[in-house]
């Protein structure tokens, strides 16, 4: 029994050295065995730290890449557009050669219509002088049978042979006058004729210029669809769209506020306030889009979008000054007119502008001819109406 409660005095009651044994044991075998792990961890950090520093770099040439590809899409881009520009005035130069061509040709058609008259009435006139010389020359002959000596000396009467050498003469004095008249006539006709024929071959070589003027238009159109292609290649992306469709917008307002800051004076017009669904279209046609309605993204249509085929008249909504008359980055072909009072209205991707800075214009008046400039893959007119800077509504104005 004693030797029970030794032994369990024994268990109960350790050594102290024992127990500070068994704990360095422990923890010694506890990091001896977190080493490996803590090790381990240490390495995979390591390597995950280069795989991103790695990455990392690799982004980083990317980016680089990339801003430099964007770099030279927008360099070829701009150069793109510049061609597209000079494709627009050179399409527009030759538009303009052939409206000043047919213009011509209704001029020379109304001068030959005259001509043609005068030939008619030449005609008729000679005719009738041929008729009347024929009718003297028989009567001529006629009385030629008879001697004329001895109709003379067979008259009784003095009075009588003194009517007989009157009548002769008086008849002798009016052939000559029918045969003068009748070779002025002759003379006439024949100017008028070569006349004539010389404005028909004016005609005619002006038809051969407009013909030139018109292959010309069509390889210059054929070099720009080219031209337009190659620049749609490099705006597929939706952002780089976006982002255009915006710098295009702010390139419109800031050469609108530059317009408004060119104004020195106010000029004597008295706007549009007073003409709400008075006016009319500039142009004929069907509305492709409408004010306000989505563009793309998050933009909106700040005008019309008006369906019309090229070569349509383009006519000014009231009358007004033009303040810009050239082309515009978005816009193609622009013309901007200011109403007065804050009042401007806008025409775009025209074919070709008729009319120039500082020209003053009537209501109606054609200012510009409908055309797909600026890029556009469908002809027709972009209009717009401000009020001072700000976008609003046409269809309050034009009915």
């Amino acid at each position: 029994m004693r030797k029970n409660c030794c032994i369990s005095k024994f268990w109960r009651k350790p050594k102290k050295s024992s127990i500070t044994r068994i704990s360095l044991l422990c923890v010694s075998l506890f990091f001896a065995n977190a080493m490996p792990f803590a090790a381990e961890k240490i390495d995979a950090n390591e390597k995950a730290q280069q795989e991103n520093k790695a990455k990392l770099e690799n982004i980083q040439k990317a980016i680089a890449k990339q801003e430099s590809n964007i770099f030279d899409t927008n360099k070829k881009r701009s150069a793109l557009e510049k061609e597209l520009k000079r494709d627009d005035m050179a399409i527009a130069k030759v538009a303009r050669a052939i409206n000043n061509i047919e213009n011509q040709l209704v001029e020379r058609q109304q001068q030959i219509s005259v001509l043609a008259k005068e030939k008619q009435q030449l005609t008729q006139e000679k005719i009738k002088q041929e008729s009347l010389l024929a009718k003297q020359l028989r009567s001529a002959y006629t009385t030629g049978q008879h001697d004329y000596l001895k109709l003379l000396l067979n008259q009784e009467q003095s009075e009588k042979i003194q009517r007989t050498v009157s009548y002769y003469h008086y008849l002798n004095k009016a052939r000559i006058e029918e045969i003068e008249t009748y070779q002025t006539t002759i003379a006439q006709l024949l100017e008028v004729t070569t006349a004539h024929q010389e404005k028909i071959e004016q005609l005619e070589q002006l038809k051969v210029s407009q013909n030139q003027q018109a292959k010309l238009l069509k390889s210059t159109k054929a070099k720009r669809s080219k031209t337009l292609a190659n620049l749609s290649k490099q705006l597929l992306s939706s952002q780089q769209q976006l982002t255009k469709l915006k710098s295009e917008e702010n390139n419109l307002n800031a050469a609108l506020q530059k317009l408004s800051q060119l104004i020195q004076a106010e000029i004597s017009l008295t706007g549009l306030s007073k003409l709400k669904r008075k006016l009319s279209w500039p142009v004929k046609g069907r509305m492709l889009h409408r004010f306000g309605s989505r563009k793309q993204g998050y933009l909106t249509w700040k005008g019309m979008m008006i369906s019309a085929p090229i070569g349509r008249q383009v006519q000014s909504i009231h009358n007004g000054t033009i303040l810009f008359s050239d082309w515009l980055k978005g816009y193609g072909l622009l013309t901007v007119i200011d109403h007065g009072n804050g009042y401007m209205s806008l025409y775009a991707h025209n074919q070709t502008l008729l009319k120039s800075v500082g020209d003053r214009v009537e209501t109606g008046e054609p200012i510009a001819l409908v055309g797909q400039s600026g890029g556009q893959e469908q002809s027709g007119l972009y209009f717009e109406i401000r009020h001072r800077g700000k976008a609003v509504n046409p269809k309050l104005w034009c009915k």
